[in-house]
């Protein structure tokens, strides 16, 4: 009897019974040239499906060398192939295999981020996936499994894993793309730029809360003269475009112009994406932090001082802590953390920020004196940002000329088309000056970040009796307590938010009363760099769809966390 022939056998045997019979596929299970691993089997119907693994050797694949012969020919490959798993199940499904359905290996999005769907490894190709096994009530279907995991599966792993199978050119240009848009990322910090876009990239998605590009009525990205760069990437291939140089940048222009356009497509520029997105080259410096207000949010130990003292209830900015932050409270906080967590460059939006945390216009400064007002608004602190701590701006504003003074560039949109403003700007802010600056340009601002130093206690909190998971794209579930990711504007993937949620597991394993928050993260990012993602999870075999997030998400998931207390 073959091993294919033995599983049938189990499964034709369970048929009719108790679903928990299905325990009995744990294991593996030799299929032809495919292995099949069932990790975990789901407990009854309506638990989370069952995790497996279908693997074959890279012999067996086919897949050419020179694709996977560093690490990002392989985050390249495995996206690739998990593309083509899920295209796979789908064209299964619609050929009348209703059962393919029952498989999911997770569908990417626009970009292109590190995955545990498709593992390649020296030896063996690896589709990890999570199988939702037939019932009726709650009784196992075993015929019907039968037919899933010893036909269905090999056909869709056929289909998508072996080389032969596949469109090979768009693998290789898929491989060349992503190793030309990191050298390309490499090449801004020494050309001393925040980010690139391409002349001819398309920025306009279909709708607002769509991340797909808008068709052929979008206008095409055109870089004013003055701000055109090019570059020469590995493959051969050279691409011009609007260079935005470190320091400080405005972006301005009429309501529905494209100013956010424009910055949202700078803040997903910090991943690379896929051919025809339309962002491909568009590229970020992979620190950058977008910011914004986030009313009510907890804050713990936050040095905001340089922005907010002097409160009339005395409290310590120096070390300010709050379960109920105000607009402006909070942007100093998101600002200050991103700055901690190595932010090179802040993207913000005057639509989402809190006005009086951004700017006091003349009328309000003779009105409310600085000794009597505890904030110091950001275009005060923007430039000592930038010289003292080298952070960049990129900062959007519609309604308000007051960053023109501060601004080494300003760009303005009309139509979605770009000119580069920045001597008409500096002109109208000298007719306008009608004062001196207050105090709060003068050098030494910014001193060095204060320790910030968890309580190991506080991230074993008594009743958390079970791992963290996330809840979706936007929340993350920690003990009785809910972490609220909805204002971390470059978290694009709900796979990043479950890898998000084992994180702070690890953190709290790493945190022994003596290391700081930053110090914790880079221990953890680097054992991410030698591990994988699979580092994030004690289930090595299958640890779940987990997509990399980046440094700047993981200090912004913990700094949420309510329960948060430091010594």
């Amino acid at each position: 009897m073959s091993h294919q022939q033995t599983l049938e056998q189990i499964l034709t045997s369970i048929d009719g019974r108790g679903y928990s019979s299905y325990k009995q596929l744990s294991g593996r299970h030799p299929l032809g040239r495919f292995a099949l691993n069932v990790d975990k089997v789901q407990v009854d119907p309506f638990a989370p499906p069952s995790l497996m693994r279908i693997s074959l050797s890279r012999e067996d694949a086919g897949l050419p060398g020179d694709l996977l012969d560093d690490r990002l020919g392989r985050i390249a490959a495995s996206d690739f192939l998990t593309r083509a798993f899920a295209e796979a199940v789908t064209a299964d499904a619609a050929a009348g295999s209703g059962s393919a359905a029952s498989i999911s290996i997770g569908r990417p999005g626009q970009q292109v981020l590190e995955r545990t769907s498709v593992v390649i490894t020296e030896d063996l190709i690896t589709a990890r996936l999570s199988v939702a096994l037939p019932a009726a009530g709650r009784r196992a279907l075993g015929v019907k499994a039968a037919r899933l995991l010893t036909e269905t599966l090999p056909r869709v792993a056929e289909a998508s894993l072996l080389h032969t199978s596949l469109d090979q050119e768009a693998l290789r240009s898929h491989v060349t793309l992503l190793r030309d848009q990191e050298d390309l990322r490499t090449q801004l910090t020494a050309a001393k730029l925040v980010c690139f876009a391409a002349d001819g990239s398309v920025l306009p998605r279909q709708a607002g809360d769509s991340d797909l590009p808008l068709g052929v009525e979008a206008v095409e990205f055109h870089s004013p003269e003055s701000l055109r760069r090019s570059f020469s990437l590995p493959s051969g291939r050279q691409v011009t475009g609007m260079g935005v140089p470190e320091g400080v940048t405005v972006i301005v222009g009429g309501g529905y112009h494209g100013k956010s356009t424009l910055l949202r497509a700078i803040e997903r520029g910090v991943y690379p994406h896929i051919a025809g997105d339309g962002r491909e080259w568009v590229i970020t410096r992979d620190s950058a932090a977008s910011i914004r207000a986030e009313d009510s949010r907890s804050a713990a130990g936050v040095d905001i001082s340089a922005f907010i003292s002097g409160l009339p209830s005395g409290a310590d900015t120096r070390s300010f802590s709050s379960t109920n932050a105000s607009g402006s409270t909070s942007q100093a906080t998101n600002l200050v953390e991103a700055v901690e967590a190595g932010a090179c460059a802040l993207l913000i939006d005057e639509d989402t920020s809190a006005t009086n945390f951004m700017i006091r216009d003349d009328r309000m400064r003779r009105l409310v004196p600085a000794e009597r007002e505890p904030i110091t608004p950001f275009v005060d602190r923007v430039r000592p940002l930038f010289t003292e701590r080298g952070v960049s701006t990129v900062l959007v504003a519609g309604g308000s000329g007051a960053f023109f003074e501060v601004a080494d560039q300003v760009i303005a949109l009309q139509d979605y088309r770009l000119r580069e403003v920045t001597a008409e700007a500096h002109r109208i802010a000298a007719d306008h000056q009608t004062q001196t600056r207050p105090a709060g340009l003068e050098p030494g601002v910014f001193t060095a970040d204060p320790a910030r130093v968890p309580r190991r206690a506080s991230l074993h909190p008594g009743k958390k009796t079970k791992p963290a998971r996330s809840r979706g794209h936007r929340m993350i579930q920690y003990g009785r307590e809910d972490i609220d990711l909805t204002a971390v504007a470059q978290l694009v993937d709900p796979a990043q938010t479950e890898a998000l949620a084992k994180a702070l597991d690890r953190l709290a394993e790493q945190a022994d009363d003596a290391r700081d928050i930053p110090a914790l993260v880079a221990e953890l990012v680097e054992r991410l760099d030698v591990e994988g993602l699979d580092g994030l999870s004690p289930h090595r075999g299958h640890p779940g769809h987990l997509a990399r997030p980046r440094t700047q998400e993981i200090h912004a998931a913990i700094n949420r966390y309510r329960g948060l207390t430091l010594h």
